[in-house]
């Protein structure tokens, strides 16, 4: 790579450093909002799901995961080279190709938290059976595996679907479509959770997942804003469609699942906060304030179908992984496809709106790609993984909650 030739803008270094710890603060939201979620005797392991992936994920992206992410492509767009291993070469200068105002490293540790939430997005579709061995093996293969070469081929200048033209600001596909559709092969493959249908599995702490929906909000202008890389107007462009989205997201959830179950349901508000944000990451440095509320309101009718077909089903993706990030994720790409504007960021292609059809067809084929893709590699990896250690606890360790029975502690003395 050539040496950088710009120089650091104090204003878009600040921005990005606060960015990447609003970030950060996002995986411990996750863990609040996925902790209220599942039965008391599960609280602490689902937790420590997302805690435990922000130290490994941190020390495995240090190591080998920036490098293969983001390093100098090895061919064909598909994985970056091991020119990066251990930072190698990443220092405190600009970077001309990802951060060329701001330090090379601010923009790894950037990436670095995209790379942990990911994997823990995940963990909600195997809450309350998975043994903590297995958790562990799969959370730095599938980062490694899947998540790096994704964000090669979308985020890379030289990666494939960067090269097709798709457009993804902040990680519809990179982040949202490969971990639903990675939870939805996970819970297809560890099977459902013993006593499902005979024993209640509501949700033990509403209070705590709020809490945990707030955090995930708050987290999430670093996630998207920040994505613009710079304190301009595409991030204050980003912040604005992060919140509209989200805030449409919510009201309509609220308003269906009233109308169909009779009351206004707080859980429902935070999920669908959670919705709009999904589904305005791809799209939001690229879309208007009013495409962001269609975006919003379409997100919140689509995944509250699809969690109510979840519950139809028997497959036990116990958190609504996929009918939230996979479902989520999938519909924002497509919809960056049709409101994409060069009124709002003069470096992307116009969507349908803007009168560019094609735009949408590139998107469905780097939603279909990514799916594909992460499918069958979290599919080998679990069977990898179940040949060395078993997936799953054994039925007593499931039944006695896996608090006690994997970390020896619980978290309520009552």
């Amino acid at each position: 790579m050539p040496p950088a030739t710009h120089a650091i803008d104090s204003g878009d270094t600040a921005w990005l450093l606060i960015s990447t710890a609003l970030v950060m603060l996002m995986t411990p939201g996750l863990a609040f909002f996925y902790g209220g979620l599942v039965r008391r005797k599960n609280v602490l392991s689902t937790i420590m799901h997302s805690l435990f992936i922000l130290a490994l994920v941190s020390v495995t992206w240090v190591l080998w995961g920036y490098t293969l992410a983001f390093g100098p492509d090895t061919g064909a767009g598909l994985i970056g080279g091991l020119q990066w291993a251990g930072l190698e070469g990443v220092t405190a200068a600009p970077s001309d190709v990802y951060a060329p105002t701001t330090p090379h490293l601010a923009f790894m540790a950037f990436q670095m938290m995209f790379a942990i939430i990911t994997p823990a997005l995940i963990t909600g579709a195997f809450a309350e059976r998975k043994r903590f061995k297995a958790f562990v093996l799969f959370s730095v293969a599938w980062a490694t595996l899947v998540y790096a070469p994704i964000a090669h081929w979308v985020w890379s200048p030289n990666g494939w679907l960067a090269h097709l033209g798709v457009l993804d600001f902040a990680g519809g596909t990179v982040v949202h479509l490969s971990s639903g559709v990675s939870a939805l092969v996970a819970a297809l493959i560890v099977g459902r959770r013993i006593g499902l249908v005979d024993r209640t599995t509501e949700p033990h702490d509403v209070t705590m997942t709020v809490l945990g929906a707030a955090l995930l909000w708050f987290g999430w202008f670093g996630f998207n804003a920040g994505s613009a890389l710079a304190a301009n107007g595409v991030a204050a462009v980003a912040f604005v469609t992060t919140n509209t989205a989200a805030a449409m997201a919510a009201l309509t959830w609220v308003t269906i699942s009233w109308l169909h179950k009779g009351t206004p349901s707080v859980l429902g508000a935070a999920i669908g906060g959670v919705a709009g944000l999904v589904a305005i990451t791809p799209a939001a440095g690229f879309v208007t304030p009013a495409a962001a509320i269609l975006i919003g309101f379409g997100v919140a009718v689509v995944c509250y179908g699809a969690s109510q077909l979840r519950l139809r089903s028997r497959v036990d993706d116990a958190l609504d992984v996929f009918a939230v990030h996979g479902v989520g994720g999938a519909f924002g790409a497509l919809a960056t496809g049709v409101f994409a504007t060069v009124a709002v960021n003069a470096a992307v292609r116009n969507g349908l709106f803007a009168g560019a059809s094609g735009q949408v067809l590139v998107q469905l084929v780097a939603c279909g790609a990514v799916a594909l893709y992460a499918a069958a590699a979290t599919a080998g990896i679990l069977f990898v993984i179940n040949l060395i250690v078993p997936i799953r606890v054994p039925s007593h360790a499931e039944e006695a909650g896996l608090d006690l029975a994997q970390h020896g502690e619980v978290a309520y003395q009552l």
